[in-house]
């Protein structure tokens, strides 16, 4: 298996999902929102990007199963695995709000083999194939230098589980906010770990989020230099619900903190 020559057949297909996303966008309808669980929304939006994933990712490699958001397509097993989400960020979307991506990672048991988000507002296509590093619309990316809290840009989700992780956010502000040098959220997992992967921030957390939310981003920040774990500190975090990621040199912001003060049920 070419993983290069793998990767930019699946930046075309995300690409291609994404130009459906912002032409559907330009006539979107509340109207056509369900509730899939309190705040957490899907619309024919998100099922037909899925449809047209699974399909033409079948197409490339026909012997891989699927991990998919939307229960499109499913995994038996296959020694190959998608991992997909027609649209990371839906609410966003929702909204006509940014950003919102497609996610898309190839997995081999728990090797991460390759991932591909599209950021579709910025038109922002980040690749990376395993051994390959990290990449930007053609152009090597890598995670930030900083090491000073005072300049540290971090992400600071609030997943939809809220009576579950209130706790959890507000401890996390109240010992971070005012002693770093900003925070943020902004609502898809997949782009927020790109970003820190192109250095714009530096470190990211959130929990209750499903496997197609970070599969892809999170080799794309490992080859771009980072470090991934789970809120514990592991790094055999594939499969899990709470993860972080970072430029590697401020990863204990969130990993001293958050034994302190985890979220219920974990």
């Amino acid at each position: 298996m070419h993983l290069e020559r793998l990767t930019e057949k699946i930046c075309a297909i995300a690409r291609s999902c994404g130009a459906f996303l912002r032409e559907e966008r330009n006539a979107f309808s509340r109207d056509s929102v369900e509730s899939k669980q309190a705040h957490d929304y899907v619309s024919y939006v998100d099922k037909e990007s899925e449809k047209r994933l699974v399909k033409a990712l079948s197409e490339i490699l026909p012997e891989a199963g699927f991990i998919a958001e939307e229960g499109t397509a499913s995994y038996h097993g296959e020694m190959y695995c998608w991992v997909i989400d027609p649209l990371d960020g839906t609410t966003n979307y929702i909204h006509d709000n940014a950003p919102y991506c497609v996610s898309i990672a190839l997995h081999r048991g728990t090797e991460m083999l390759i991932g591909v988000v599209y950021e579709v507002c910025r038109d922002e296509c980040f690749y990376a194939w395993k051994g390959g590093g990290a990449w930007l619309n053609g152009y090597s990316i890598n995670v930030s230098d900083v090491d000073r809290l005072d300049d540290a840009f971090v992400f600071c989700e609030l997943p939809y589980n809220a009576d579950a992780y209130q706790s959890t956010a507000l401890y996390l502000i109240k010992h971070l906010y005012g002693k770093i040098g900003g925070i943020r959220m902004n609502g898809s997992a997949a782009a927020a770990i790109c970003y820190v992967a192109a250095g714009r921030f530096e470190a990211w957390a959130e929990a209750f989020i499903g496997h197609w939310d970070y599969a892809a981003a999170a080799l794309i920040v490992i080859e771009a230099g980072g470090r991934v774990t789970d809120f514990y500190g592991s790094v055999d975090f594939i499969g899990g619900h709470h993860i972080i990621a970072s430029n590697a040199k401020l990863h204990h912001l969130f990993t001293d903190l958050l034994p302190e003060a985890l979220p219920k049920g974990m």
